[in-house]
């Protein structure tokens, strides 16, 4: 068991395939007594990789771990598309027509960049307060409206046997790897579908540094494990110490004078960009500018 306490930080688990995130969320919880735990991005059942898992009061930084960027390896299968657009989906078109290196590199190049993509029928994507999953599996027809996503980088590793591809892809948050192998399949003439899918990063957590949840397991009963430091998980961050004449103002939630920060922090936090905020070696939490003052946008304290 972990011995600090409140607990506030992050765990970036290496969640195996076959196992849900939110299932993967339960067992860390169970691990450090039921303590709130949550995740910062789905990962699919059958996918693989890193689910960074929010401890705590961390959980209030979801959204600003929300907007990081993504990185996958996928495997997408040419010859079969199916209802759920990966390997555990019923078959819904076939064709044989399938691409050379070349033609999937180039394919490739067409979906790179901002564009519309709409999320599968099974996801988790919410509709009048229903998972989408929730509902196709209930018989019920519905669409997810197009979003707007970022792909990044698309590049071909390599071809694979029974008529695959792997693919590394890195891209915004919202992206679907399982509709981009089924759009790429249209786009080439032969359905296709996921074959398999590892997440080797979630914005600043990697597959380098994920655990699997035997050695959190290990960890917690030699009492070794260590959450990661808010501070550390979100270094993009600034983080300041607030004046110690301000500090009645920092622990109570009050506005704070800008002036009193402004020379301590980079231009972009004049705009309101969000910085860390401590106080004698205490971490309040993440902190903005509004107008001539400063206040406690999430409060991390004790």
């Amino acid at each position: 068991m972990l011995s600090a306490a409140p607990l506030c930080g992050f765990l970036n688990l290496l969640k195996p395939p076959g196992c849900s995130s939110a299932a993967a969320v339960g067992y860390v919880r169970r691990l450090l007594g039921g303590v709130k735990a949550g995740h910062a991005g789905t990962l699919d059942p059958e996918a693989a990789g890193v689910l960074p898992v929010m401890v705590g009061k961390a959980a209030r930084l979801f959204d600003d771990l929300q907007d990081k960027e993504k990185a996958y390896v996928a495997e997408v299968a040419f010859g079969v598309a199916t209802d759920t657009q990966d390997a555990q989906g019923r078959a819904i078109a076939v064709g044989d027509r399938y691409p050379d290196a070349q033609a999937l590199a180039q394919a490739l190049r067409a979906f790179e960049g901002e564009q519309w993509q709409t999320p599968p029928s099974y996801s988790a994507v919410k509709q009048d307060g229903k998972r989408l999953y929730q509902l196709a599996r209930a018989g019920v027809e519905a669409q997810a409206q197009p979003r707007r996503v970022v792909a990044h980088e698309l590049r071909l590793m390599r071809m694979t046997g029974d008529h695959g591809a792997l693919l590394s892809v890195r891209c915004s948050k919202g992206f679907y790897v399982r509709t981009l192998c089924h759009d790429l399949g249209r786009a080439l003439g032969c359905p296709a579908h996921l074959r398999f899918l590892l997440r080797t990063q979630s914005g600043p957590f990697t597959l380098e540094t994920a655990l699997p949840l035997e050695e959190v397991a290990r960890r917690a009963r030699e009492g070794r494990l260590r959450l990661i430091p808010p501070e550390t998980a979100l270094s993009r961050l600034p983080c300041v110490q607030a004046p110690a004449a301000l500090a009645f103002a920092a622990r109570t939630g009050q506005t704070m004078p800008w002036r009193a920060f402004a020379p301590l922090l980079p231009p972009e936090a004049a705009q309101g960009a969000p910085f860390f905020l401590r106080l004698d070696g205490e971490l309040l939490g993440v902190a903005v500018r509004m107008g001539d003052g400063v206040r406690l946008r999430t409060w991390l304290g004790a």
